[in-house]
């Protein structure tokens, strides 16, 4: 077996990962909605600040709201999305890998 899987073996101190010297960068982020009655939607955000921002700023202080709210929709020229805050049942974020590579 090559490399050393265990921090303490390789110097580190204890409680402390090593991290990588190519550790990777996501270049967007998916956010999952779920939706109440199993609708689901997907909608990217260029950084996790920017999706933390829109959902402190508008998604948890109307949780509770039946009013419509915008969904920022990244890279599409004239479409948007409302929905109501008290319909959103979950929601997951998942960081985006692209490389020089594109795989479509």
């Amino acid at each position: 077996m090559t490399g050393n899987v265990n921090p303490a073996a390789s110097g580190a101190p204890a409680g402390e990962q090593r991290r990588s010297k190519y550790a990777r960068t996501p270049t967007e982020y998916a956010v999952h909605l779920l939706i109440e009655g199993g609708h689901r939607e997907e909608v990217r955000f260029p950084t996790i600040q920017e999706f933390q921002k829109w959902y402190s700023g508008e998604l948890v202080p109307k949780s509770s709201s039946a009013d419509f709210i915008t969904v920022p929709i990244k890279n599409v020229q004239g479409e948007y999305m409302v929905l109501r805050p008290s319909s959103v049942l979950g929601i997951r974020v998942e960081p985006v890998y692209s490389s020089s590579v594109e795989r479509y």
